[in-house]
């Protein structure tokens, strides 16, 4: 059995516990053991599984790999403590708040001989595949993509286009490479409300 422990009980951590404490039969996911979870919050248990401090989790022979499921701007951070402890990481997009440290913690993952791995989960779901099977072959000549969320905590989440950047990842798997031409935002404090507009080229523009 491969230890397991997850960083941060938040929607997606209590989905994590969740599949650890359940593994669907036959799948990998049956050779996980998770030993536990890390959280600033005290719980005590959640559904079975122990809260243990990061320190134990850190030392522990017995836990082999760490999923990562804190606010955006503490994995950077937690990442490079796992991979120091020895353990594989998987991580919830996105790795970092920059692509240089992206660049450090993989250079780090290799040097640790350790899986480092972002997960994006939406790509491996019938509907995303059915997206990519109706565009392959096909040329994009234009196109928009709009969604909504609620207005995130900046000082957790990082820059507001995070909120974003599953899409940014969905457009860059669909089409290939893109540059950024133009960026704006808009802000109404009084409303809670905020907008960003970015346009993309395709690498044939």
């Amino acid at each position: 059995m491969f230890g397991t422990v997850v960083v941060g009980v938040g929607i997606a951590g209590l989905a994590r516990i969740r599949d650890l404490m359940n593994p669907m039969p036959s799948s990998p996911s049956e050779h996980l053991k998770l030993f536990g979870f890390v959280s600033r919050r005290s719980f005590g248990n959640i559904n079975e599984a122990k809260q243990i401090s990061l320190e134990e989790a850190l030392r522990s022979k017995e836990i082999h790999a760490a999923f990562i499921s804190t606010e955006n701007r503490s994995h950077e951070e937690t990442i490079r403590m796992f991979l120091e402890a020895g353990k594989h990481v998987l991580v919830e997009y996105p790795m970092a708040l920059s692509a240089k440290a992206a660049h450090e913690l993989w250079e780090m993952a290799e040097q640790k001989d350790k899986v480092l791995h972002v997960e994006h989960i939406e790509l491996l779901t019938e509907e995303y595949k059915q997206l990519k099977k109706e565009v392959a072959g096909k040329d994009l000549v234009k196109g928009t993509l709009h969604f909504t969320g609620y207005v995130l905590d900046e000082n957790k989440a990082g820059f507001p286009a995070f909120s974003g950047i599953a899409r940014l990842t969905w457009l860059i798997d669909l089409f290939g490479d893109l540059t950024v031409t133009s960026a704006t935002r808009e802000k109404q404090k009084d409303k809670n409300y905020s907008r960003m507009t970015v346009h993309f080229q395709t690498a044939n523009k």
